[in-house]
């Protein structure tokens, strides 16, 4: 390691090799070389180029290690070849300026941690904005979502009320730097809808229409996004089932009423299958909910079973296993 970091090109170069070789090794070498390789890259980093953000990039392999090796090899990777970028442009002493990891090579490495520990990639996006990194409209809808998952996992009122306003800023800034970027419409909704919770029923009633409306640009944009035509079908089910009293509440607001039905909500979550099979949990279990307030036991049964045989991997699919067990105790 010593002697290759005389040269960061060739240093890149045999990381990548390494990488190659090292993932056919026994797990526990693997887990702990990725694991020393990031640290290194890290403080190698700092010393060649005084960059925050490359040794940022670096200790992310170290979120990813325990969780897969082969995720690993590809973040140290990407964090070599950064480096290599990074030594080139700096001068040999390592006292020159910083040298900016782009918010491209950020929102890439922040997918890559999303894939195995999404929890990991607020600390990340964090870290890598904190120390100036640039923004972009994929690096801020990331940071929504990233904020968004935390506070679904957060116990804390006040932590979840500060994440889920931070997302919702973060969702709007990305917005406003790409409108035409349909992540952008569809975390600006699921952010707006977030902070709903801590606003009351009129406020969540008046940002209604502007939720509908985000979710449908998102799938004008991309119509293949199973979540937002999900999403689109809770607003539906939402309005279809709402309590008396919340519709009477939204027609002192609205001359118009926000209003849908079962049927128009069961199209979107049957589409969101059909886009992408099995792709999330509550899809299954709103599809057995919506069968249910239509009448069809049978194939509300057959929904919510589907959704108790997939795993339960964050707050939101244990939500969905509780609500679906309790439906199928009812019927």
């Amino acid at each position: 390691q010593r002697r290759h970091y005389r040269d960061s090109a060739v240093a890149s170069g045999w990381w990548r090799s390494v990488c190659a070789e090292v993932t056919r090794a026994a797990p526990t070498f693997i887990k702990r070389m990725f694991s020393r390789a990031a640290r290194t890259l890290a403080g190698h980093a700092l010393r060649r180029a005084g960059s925050l953000r490359v040794a940022a990039q670096a200790r992310a392999a170290v979120h990813v290690v325990s969780i897969s090796a082969a995720a690993a090899a590809t973040t140290v990777a990407l964090a070599a070849t950064t480096l290599a970028a990074c030594a080139a442009a700096a001068p040999a002493s390592g006292k020159g300026s910083s040298v900016v990891v782009s918010a491209a090579v950020a929102a890439q490495t922040a997918q890559q941690i999303y894939t195995k520990a999404p929890l990991d990639v607020y600390a990340y996006l964090k870290d890598y904005l904190a120390s100036g990194g640039q923004e972009s409209a994929d690096v801020l809808w990331r940071l929504a979502r990233a904020a968004h998952d935390r506070a679904a996992e957060e116990k804390n009122q006040e932590e979840k009320k500060r994440l889920s306003y931070e997302g919702y800023e973060a969702a709007k800034k990305a917005l406003a730097m790409d409108g035409n970027n349909f992540a952008c419409h569809k975390w600006m909704a699921i952010m707006i809808s977030d902070i709903g919770d801590f606003e009351g029923l009129k406020q969540k009633l008046l940002n209604s229409y502007t939720m509908r409306d985000h979710f449908k640009r998102a799938i004008e944009l991309n119509p293949t996004d199973a979540t937002s035509v999900h999403l689109l079908g809770v607003w539906c089910f939402t309005f279809a089932d709402l309590p008396w009293y919340q519709r009477k509440a939204a027609s002192t607001i609205f001359a118009t009423p926000p209003s849908s039905s079962y049927e128009e909500a069961l199209s979107y979550f049957t589409k969101a299958e059909d886009l992408d099979p099995g792709f999330y949990p509550k899809n299954r279990l709103m599809l057995g909910k919506t069968l249910q307030r239509m009448g069809k036991a049978a194939e509300a049964k057959a929904w919510l079973q589907k959704c108790l045989a997939m795993p339960a991997t964050n707050a939101d699919d244990r939500q969905a296993h509780e609500e679906a067990a309790s439906l199928l105790r009812s019927l």
